[in-house]
């Protein structure tokens, strides 16, 4: 595991497990951790975690456009 120092200045009102749950979140958003591996980056379980995500601004359905164009025409055909 790697380990990172961050320096916040003192005037941001940010302690080290808001930090953590930030990056958490934003490595979930960008789709380089699980939700799974997210939720153990900030030392919560995965229900903890997901509700901690509205607080981001991250939805828990973490599907690209792409993705989502897909599913419905896979929907679309099934239904044929």
């Amino acid at each position: 595991m790697k380990t990172i120092t961050l320096s916040i200045p003192d005037s941001i009102d940010l302690d080290s497990k808001d930090a953590l749950n930030a990056i958490a979140a934003h490595l979930y958003s960008a789709g380089k951790l699980s939700l799974g591996q997210s939720a153990d980056l900030a030392g919560l379980s995965k229900r903890e975690f997901m509700e901690i995500l509205d607080k981001f601004n991250v939805s828990v359905f973490n599907y690209s456009l792409d993705e989502l164009d897909s599913d419905f025409e896979a929907i679309k055909n099934y239904n044929s």
